[in-house]
């Protein structure tokens, strides 16, 4: 025998902030007050399936229990009016499987569910249309701007429609500054349901959202303007749309004579449209600028929706996650914030579309994981989704305990104990100013710069200097925007991500031309680099990176910047002693070989010519990788025409490595190649 206990959807979300959810708290309660007679089948966000295990128990002395424990938490007259109980007896001819009852049972409680929030409604003041379309903008994560705007337009309805002033909602425009992938779609589509909920005249007949772009000028024929009003023009149907024009590409030229014709053959549509120009998320000196000159013409509302925070995006995460029924531990949420670092990478990511990309994926290779152990949880570990994550390796060791695995490593070791000492000397210190923790990498190549970054984010986390450790990679162009006022909000997300760890910027010159071309956005860049490193100073790392002479120019030429970064730290070239060194310790960690490999590999190490190793284009350990990685290709390739499940790399293998053109170097002597068989 079964009881479906079922409260109202309505009353479940009011009580959404809760520190234990209604459904959750009845749980707990029911297990532990009525014990062994019953058994919790199944939970929901809004219900319990729970059978009866004892037969002495009269049911209905259990559904009087339960609702003492409900009302015994909640203050509610009738608690009749949010909670059901039903009773579902067993049929005593039946042959349906236990999965089959169990589904009968949750379709029950469904329409149970149904049932109950028709006669809250009916019973009790319902919640309006309007209230329930604020309730889902207002559980959106972030765009606090937006919510406040929904909520102006829903308080002053009631005035619009009691002085029939119907037209200043149509007649108002609005610029939202906002990046690809944050929601765009999903905002307008809510506008456009709380708008519906309104029943405001024509306001409340949307019926449609249009999202278009304002194409940039070209030497084609079709002109840009033409082609947005031409669509709007010829528009059938006699309720509202919702019309958003993307007009990024304009951002600098809205006072241009065309574009404020345009604007003019817009207006004459606002009757019939209410419209949105959009354009990424810019400073707002820019934004006040733009909409001074879109309001020229227009009556313009500013919304602005700031990128996600690193805590905003595992909040949407988890909000898809939720829809699946499945949950991530600890170190499977690090390994989602070390994925979406690594997409944030190329400059081409794309927020909440991202973050659904991602979770799907580990998704995908949970349900793998599931298979190869014959399991069928839902938690994610770290395990189940390692390989699409991504972690510093040697994960278990300290940070100094990595520095001495690396070849050089000593040669480091000392000048970051000289910078941990003097940071905690003052820290200890009140009489001691902390000082900036920013530091200069600088060398070649492939010299171990990005490694050393790593190990200096672990070994200030192990200090307790920094209060999160991770690490943050970016090359310097990544920091500027395509339009102008994109730069610096841009540069203060990416810093943002990083607070408590290291920011590391590879090429970090390229942020600097040396002039003041007010076309680059490199000085925008740096300016906001500058502040950040102020403001965090001992909250932030940054650690800039590329070649000497180069980095000499960058400090030389931004005074604020150079006082900044007083830590420098040298990589020089290495050795052939060291590179043969790594290449050995490459390929011991992954795979089997012959010893006459050691061998080839020793005697073409120390045949590089001088020039090479001493050329500012040599990448070292990245060259190094390179060449053990087309070793073990050809090692692969040579497997499988073999029919060998083994890789066991060769000599061979080396040598038809060395062949190829970019591993080979002309010696002065013998004018031949290195690595060619004779």
């Amino acid at each position: 025998m079964k009881l479906i206990i079922k409260l109202a959807g309505s009353w479940v979300l009011r009580h959404r902030e809760d520190e234990v959810l209604p459904v959750d708290f009845l749980a707990q309660n029911i297990s532990e007050q009525l014990g062994s007679k019953i058994t919790i089948e199944d939970t929901g966000l809004t219900g319990i399936i729970l059978s009866i295990n004892d037969e002495e128990s009269a049911p209905d002395e259990i559904v009087a229990k339960i609702k003492d424990i409900f009302t015994s938490q909640y203050s509610i007259e009738d608690a009749n009016k949010v909670l059901s109980i039903k009773l579902q007896g067993e049929p005593e001819e039946s042959e349906s499987s236990e999965e089959e009852e169990r589904d009968e049972s949750r379709e029950t409680l469904v329409k149970m569910g149904e049932k109950v929030e028709d006669k809250e409604e009916s019973d009790s003041d319902s919640v309006s249309g309007t209230e329930k379309c604020l309730e889902k903008i207002n559980e959106l994560v972030g765009a606090e701007e937006f919510k406040a705007l929904a909520k102006e337009i829903a308080d002053i309805a009631p005035q619009i429609a009691k002085n029939k002033t119907f037209d200043i909602l149509s007649y108002q425009a609005y610029l939202f500054s906002i990046n690809d992938g944050c929601g765009l779609s999903t905002y307008l589509s809510y506008l456009g349901d709380l708008l519906k909920s309104l029943k405001i005249d024509n306001i409340s007949n949307v019926e449609d959202i249009i999202e278009t772009t304002l194409a940039p000028r070209t030497s084609s024929h079709e002109d840009p303007f033409d082609s947005v009003l031409n669509s709007i023009r010829y528009a059938r149907g006699r309720g509202i749309r919702i019309l958003c024009i993307d007009i990024s590409d304009w951002m600098s030229k809205t006072d241009e004579r065309e574009f404020k014709k345009f604007l003019i053959e817009l207006s004459k549509n606002m009757s019939r449209y209410i419209i949105i120009f959009r354009v990424p998320f810019v400073v707002k000196e820019v934004l006040s600028q733009l909409s001074a000159s879109l309001n020229d013409l227009l009556f313009i509302r500013t919304i602005s929706f700031p990128p996600f925070s690193q805590e905003e995006l595992k909040a949407c995460a988890g909000i898809e996650l939720k829809k699946y029924g499945f949950t991530m531990s600890d170190e499977a949420w690090e390994g989602f914030h070390n994925r979406i670092s690594e997409e944030k990478r190329d400059g081409k990511f794309y927020g909440i579309n991202t973050v659904k990309k991602v979770v799907k994926e580990l998704l995908y290779k949970k349900h793998i994981s599931n298979v190869r152990l014959g399991k069928d949880d839902t938690n994610i570990t770290y395990e189940d989704v390692s390989d699409v994550c991504g972690r510093f390796s040697d994960a278990n060791l300290s940070g100094y305990e990595l520095l001495d695995r690396m070849v050089g490593g000593d040669a480091f070791k000392a000048k970051i104990d000289e910078i941990v000492a003097q940071i905690e000397f003052a820290r200890n210190s009140p009489n001691v100013k902390m000082p900036c923790i920013h530091m200069r990498f600088v060398g070649n190549p492939g010299t171990g710069k990005t490694t050393v970054a790593r190990v200096v984010g672990k070994i200030l986390k192990e200090r307790g200097i920094l209060r999160v450790g991770n690490f943050f990679e970016y090359a310097g162009r990544d920091f500027c925007g395509r339009y102008i006022g994109e730069t610096a909000p841009k540069t203060a997300t990416i810093c943002r991500d990083a607070y408590g760890s290291v920011l590391f910027i590879d090429e970090a010159y390229s942020l600097y031309r040396g002039d003041d071309s007010g076309r680059d956005y490199g000085r925008e860049a740096l300016d906001t680099l500058i502040a950040e490193m102020e403001n965090h100073r001992s909250d932030l790392v940054v650690i800039m990176a590329g070649y000497t002479d180069e980095m000499e120019t960058l400090m030389d030429g931004n005074a604020g910047l150079a006082s900044r970064m007083p830590y420098m730290i040298e990589f020089p070239n290495f050795t052939r002693e060291q590179l043969y060194d790594i290449f050995v310790s490459m390929i011991g960690s992954q795979f089997e070989y012959e010893e006459d490999l050691l061998h080839a590999a020793k005697d073409y190490f120390m045949s590089i010519p001088d020039e090479i190793l001493d050329s500012k284009e040599f990448s070292n350990a990245r060259f190094v990788r390179n060449l053990f990685e087309r070793t073990w290709a050809k090692a692969s390739m040579r497997c499988q025409l073999e029919k060998v499940e083994t890789i066991t790399l060769t000599k061979n293998d080396f040598d038809r490595s060395v062949a190829d053109k970019e591993f080979c170097f002309a010696t002065p002597d013998k004018k031949v190649k290195i690595g060619f068989m004779n």
